[in-house]
């Protein structure tokens, strides 16, 4: 009886023994599960894109495996080329009509793969509260990179303030395409991120949504707001030899799921321009 009862204690010792080896398995195999989301950094300039790709973005895309950071560039040139160098692993500050044109420009092999909720170019004034107030002589400040000047002028001409050349690529439009210029505007082209500034030295700015934001201007205050066209909406781009990755298909899974438009409409991005599908 006694060695029943021995033998007994030497397997009930054995199994906690056992059991407690195998709990020790388990949680170390859960370990690198635990640790399998891929972290990915997403190149933003100034503005509200690094805040939509960190805070709506990111949650979104955690559940399905990856975990979001966001690298801050300070101008419209160091995103794509750091991006295409592989720095980064893709970026959230540009539209589809910059894209191009850089890309093609700096022989840049990158894609876009969807778009997203977009505040557009405004004019903004510290002297006027009306663009009837324009006199003649008065100064605008641009923008100087190519895709923002032509944006700029195309607003301009959009509310009567200039007439473009015909039978040019308005997407191209430079101070030298202006055929009538009836309030002799004087034209003065800025770095993007100057242009909040220069408020309190011209006249009116035409200034990129994600500078009028981070710079804390309210679209509400603007004399006029661009209508976007696609070509203008902002773009999440990839590697164009990533455009097909897990990661890729992941961005397009959320950018056009319902969860995306729920969590836009709740947040402080709800009255920006949406791309046309969401209609």
């Amino acid at each position: 009886m006694k060695q029943m009862k021995t033998n007994k204690i030497i397997i009930g010792i054995l199994a906690i023994i056992t059991g407690i080896s195998s709990f020790a398995v388990w949680q170390n195999n859960q370990v690198p599960l635990a640790r399998a989301a891929a972290t990915k950094t997403i190149g933003v300039a100034p503005g509200p894109y690094g805040e939509m790709a960190q805070d709506v973005i990111g949650p979104l895309l955690k559940k399905k495996g990856y975990i979001v950071k966001t690298k801050e560039f300070n101008d419209y040139v160091q995103p794509n080329k750091a991006l295409n160098s592989g720095n980064i692993d893709a970026n959230l500050f540009q539209h589809t009509a910059y894209l191009k044109t850089f890309s093609k420009a700096n022989h840049l092999h990158l894609t876009a793969i969807g778009k997203t909720p977009t505040l557009g170019m405004g004019i903004y004034s510290s002297k006027i509260k009306s663009l009837k107030s324009l006199k003649s002589g008065d100064t605008v400040a641009l923008a100087n990179d190519p895709s923002n000047l032509a944006r700029s002028l195309q607003l301009l001409q959009a509310n009567h303030l200039i007439t473009l050349k015909a039978n040019i690529d308005v997407a191209k439009a430079s101070i030298s395409d202006v055929a009538k210029n009836p309030k002799n505007l004087k034209f003065k082209t800025l770095d993007a991120a100057q242009l909040p500034t220069a408020r309190n030295t011209v006249t009116i700015s035409l200034i990129p949504g994600n500078y009028s934001w981070n710079a804390k201007i309210k679209p509400s205050s603007a004399l006029a707001l661009e209508k976007l066209s696609e070509d203008y909406k902002e773009v999440f781009v990839v590697r164009t030899k990533d455009k097909n990755s897990k990661f890729a298909k992941a961005v397009q899974s959320v950018l056009n799921s319902q969860a995306f438009k729920k969590a836009i409409q709740k947040s402080d991005f709800k009255d920006f321009e949406k791309p046309n599908n969401w209609k």
